[in-house]
């Protein structure tokens, strides 16, 4: 069981994480993988289900939304080709894993959260205080946040019916786009705009999100 007091414990289960669910299924980015041994996940799940922080399986967190299978969260990051000094837009903070993950990743990470309990118990979270680089936006994910745009990249972590237009507009050219799409059933889309702004949707794989919700 990964509990809080157990330092050494959890961290060779975030180490055996990373190799039997990860690296084994050909996620290789090097960044990407330390971040995943670094990020503490069983702080970003309730403290009844910590005990399955570090399995192979997306878990009910709060509010009745989610935290994603650790392979899903790799998988989404590695796809945005994330660079240092990069602009990246979330949407969906749920507890703040993913954010913190970008945050180890990338320069400046601006992530939207609808749920206002939600929002408030993300930003109030002890490890995602430690980051410098993480602004928190409270709204509608569908109109995205204009005010920091254009994005290098955007990840989107709960599944809308369509692909927002603003969040397209809002994304940089040569940018990239991670997003589930569909109501029951659900592909992951990587989304690409060239230099020209015309877009491409590359269709992924099968997934389960929660609903991405609209005001």
């Amino acid at each position: 069981m990964a509990t809080d007091g157990n330092k050494e414990y959890t961290s060779q289960e975030r180490h055996r994480m990373v190799k039997e669910q990860i690296e084994a299924r050909g996620i290789s980015n090097r960044a990407l993988l330390a971040a995943l041994e670094k990020v503490p996940r069983h702080l970003f799940i309730p403290l009844e289900l910590r005990e399955y922080a570090y399995s192979d399986q997306a878990l009910p967190t709060y509010f009745n939304q989610t935290i994603s299978q650790p392979y899903i969260v790799a998988k989404m990051t590695e796809l945005l080709s994330l660079k240092k000094n990069d602009r990246v837009l979330e949407i969906g903070t749920g507890t703040g894993y993913q954010t913190a993950i970008l945050a180890e990743l990338t320069g400046e990470v601006y992530t939207m959260e609808i749920i206002p309990e939600l929002h408030e118990k993300a930003k109030s979270n002890p490890v995602i205080q430690s980051y410098h680089n993480i602004h928190f936006i409270l709204g509608d994910g569908y109109q995205g946040h204009p005010a920091a745009a254009p994005y290098n990249a955007i990840i989107v972590t709960a599944a809308p019916a369509y692909i927002p237009e603003a969040l397209i507009s809002q994304l940089a050219p040569k940018g990239r786009m991670v997003v589930p799409i569909g109501t029951y059933d659900q592909t992951l889309y990587l989304l690409t705009k060239d230099i020209n702004h015309k877009v491409t949707m590359h269709p992924l794989l099968s997934v389960r999100f929660v609903p991405m919700i609209k005001k």
